[in-house]
């Protein structure tokens, strides 16, 4: 996803900000390169930086003599520097500068500036601060065909839901007997038939693996046995190469009558959910709202219900191209995300809960168009599907 120099420069006119500064090195900022439309095939094995201002013709790039043509592709004024001293040299036109960068202690999603480099651009006396808005402004957020895209991969999850739970049905029927990696491979087969892709198998982990938020059966999985809860959270995109992902998480239940324990947590997870949607279509029209505050209304419903000591994780993560995307995320705990949603911000809403002997989330998709909040692809799970009628 190469973005115009022109909307990157908008992007910094819009921060109080002098520049964007992108920094590389053997690669290890794989977000600047597909920002900048640089080959990550090239060879890249001394320090390059190109900072981006408000008015293109002022955008600088620094290349080192061996790899003089790293920068080629990108407009501006350029600078060659062999030694250390000499790249100081060139730095120290730039002191007193306010640039952003791809650095933050919260979000470490982006945060590729490593401390040596930091410290050396501190000592020529530029100031630095986090890109996060930025980023989110020129990567983290859908335009019109993003978010066509999303919702085609979020309908396809819910029909990919609907045929696991048919034919987990039909086997309890027939008595026949399948474990957790067999509904992992369905699952696949089913990305694969519809041209879907993925960054890793979906999760399927029944009873006490449940508790595993993270959970990757091995060996085949545990037995899907009755009277058990089923956790299914599987994620996939088109084929395409700006396609955006959706990413949905459902609760089954492998008996007839599900167990009150089970029903209560599961109903502290739905008012989380949904007490975030109806805080969002409150607020959003009227405030600039921020994924800090969106995690910290679904953490206070969990705690209200008595359930603190089973919250492991966020509310939510930004999607885009990328599962985890680099949009705002509903967190107050683990990367603070001080961010305001936006126009075309797609995020997951996926509160959950892990006892010692289940662990239960629910997970629906939202994006934001035309200043509505919308959610996603399919219905939005209100009670556990019962697999035993």
């Amino acid at each position: 996803m190469k973005s115009s120099i022109s909307k990157l420069c908008k992007a910094v006119a819009a921060e109080e900000i002098d520049g964007w500064l992108f920094y590389g090195f053997q690669h290890r900022d794989p977000l600047a390169e597909e920002i900048l439309g640089l080959s990550r095939e090239k060879v890249n094995t001394r320090r390059w930086f190109y900072i981006v201002f408000s008015d293109p013709e002022k955008n600088i790039k620094i290349s080192h003599r061996v790899e003089a043509g790293y920068l080629s592709s990108l407009p501006g004024k350029e600078f060659m520097y062999s030694s250390l001293a000499e790249l100081k040299h060139i730095l120290l036109r730039f002191t007193g500068l306010r640039l952003a960068a791809q650095y933050s202690p919260e979000l470490s999603i982006f945060s590729f500036l490593d401390h040596g480099t930091a410290l050396l651009l501190k000592e020529v006396g530029i100031e630095l601060s986090s890109s996060g808005s930025l980023i989110q402004t020129v990567k983290g957020v859908l335009d019109s065909d993003g978010t066509a895209s999303h919702e085609r991969s979020a309908v396809h999850l819910y029909e990919i839901l609907a045929v696991c739970r048919d034919r987990l049905s039909e086997a309890f029927s027939a008595m026949k007997q399948y474990q957790e990696g067999d509904v992992q491979e369905w699952i696949m087969a089913e990305f694969e038939k519809r041209r879907l892709i993925t960054n890793h198998p979906p999760i399927v982990a029944a009873g006490i693996n449940s508790r595993d938020p993270h959970y990757i059966p091995e060996n085949g999985g545990a037995v899907i046995d009755r009277n058990m809860p089923l956790q299914l959270d599987l994620w996939a995109r088109e084929k395409t190469p700006e396609a955006v992902y959706a990413d949905i998480s459902w609760v089954l239940f492998t008996g007839t009558k599900v167990p009150d324990k089970i029903v209560s947590v599961f109903s502290a997870l739905q008012k989380a959910r949904d007490g975030v949607i109806e805080f969002l279509c409150r607020e959003y029209p009227r405030r600039r709202v921020s994924g800090v505050e969106a995690d910290q209304i679904a953490r206070a419903v969990l705690i209200e219900s008595g359930y603190e000591r089973g919250i492991r994780h966020r509310t939510g993560h930004g999607i885009d191209t990328e599962a985890h995307g680099y949009g705002v995320n509903l967190d107050s705990i683990e990367f603070p995300d001080t961010r305001f949603f936006m126009e075309g911000s797609c995020f997951s809403i996926e509160p959950g809960l892990y006892l010692e002997e289940f662990g239960l989330r629910t997970e629906i998709n939202v994006y934001i168009k035309d200043g509505t909040i919308r959610v996603s692809g399919g219905p939005v799970q209100q009670e556990i599907t019962s697999l035993l009628l």
